[in-house]
């Protein structure tokens, strides 16, 4: 199962299943994932949850930026495209950070993941 920390000066504040479908992620109250900060957009992101088409029990997790004031970032860098997440990815909405962790994938890092 993969999840998104919340973290605060590095230490965990939320914890969010990211189990299947679309989460969405913003400053209005409608969001799956709901960051109520000002530098957060009212609709700021999104992670699209998919099954693997090529490993059985794999899912996928994509994140896009929905055209947000502060940006989205994976690692420090801009998200302009859908991205693909990985296993301890760090995820910056605005100003809030978060870690992406995938049990499975980490599972896989002792494999090889092929991609097209």
């Amino acid at each position: 199962m993969a999840v998104l920390l919340q973290l605060v000066d590095d230490v965990v504040t939320n914890t969010f299943e990211l189990n299947s479908g679309s989460v969405n992620l913003g400053r209005h109250p409608s969001n799956d994932i709901q960051i109520n900060e000002i530098s957060v957009s009212g609709e700021h992101a999104k992670i699209d949850i998919e099954t693997n088409q090529y490993l059985d029990g794999v899912i996928d997790c994509y994140i896009e930026d929905n055209g947000s004031t502060n940006g989205t970032f994976v690692n420090e860098l801009p998200v302009k495209a859908r991205q693909r997440l990985n296993n301890n990815d760090i995820v910056r909405i605005a100003w809030n950070t978060f870690k992406f962790i995938d049990e499975a994938e980490n599972e896989l890092e002792k494999t090889a993941y092929l991609l097209e």
